[in-house]
This record gives C-alpha cells, structure tokens and sequence, in this order.
C-alpha cells in the first residue's frame, strides 16, 4: 500500500459570460462565498466576488504520495468541473496551485 499524502489545492478560474439567471444566482449567494468563508475541504470551497470574473476553489485532497501534486490538481480540477455544471455555471480554463501539507515544513519561532 502507497502512502497517502493531503494536498491543499486552488483551483482558480474566470466565469464565462453567465446568463441573466446565472448571474442572479451568484449575486443572491455572493455573501455565502467571500473571503471569509474560505476553507479547505473535501467537496470544495467556492469564493468569488460580485464582481463576477473571477473565482476559485479551495479543495483537500488525499492521494498516493507517489502520484504527486499533478494527480492532486487534476482531483480537484475535476472537482471543481463537476461542481460548476451542477451548479450551471460556465467557465474557462482552469489553472491549480497545490501544497503537500505532509512535506511542508513549519518552522516554529522560540519564545524570546
């Protein structure tokens, strides 16, 4: 058995051209997905602004170390696709940034 690894990944992207419907509906729910409410989960976090350009998608995703942070970013791309059409939003491409929280090094400041 492979050693799992947890991976923070952002997915971010930019809408593209939201119906009327669309739009409405992201208006009516901006305040359920600020900055303030910005998480790493399983299922995702989608923020944005009423601005509606741009957006992303906070996601942790547990996978094989030996695949790496490419099989993490696709995880959570994919998550993220799937998302979006349930939702019917449209976008454009997406692009990933990904830690690996279990090689992450944490240096911690003495007491002065």
């Amino acid at each position: 058995m492979s050693t799992q690894h947890t991976y923070r990944v952002i997915v971010r992207g930019t809408w593209d051209g939201p119906t009327d419907e669309g739009r409405a509906a992201l208006l009516a729910d901006v305040d359920d997905h600020g900055l303030t409410r910005m998480q790493f989960t399983e299922e995702g976090s989608l923020t944005y602004d009423r601005a509606l350009k741009h957006f992303s998608y906070r996601f942790a995703v547990v996978s094989d170390a030996a695949d790496g942070e490419e099989m993490a970013a696709a995880i959570a791309e994919d998550r993220a696709e799937r998302a979006l059409a349930a939702l019917g939003h449209a976008h454009g491409r997406l692009r990933s940034s990904v830690t690996d929280m279990d090689t992450m090094k944490v240096n911690y400041k003495g007491s002065r």
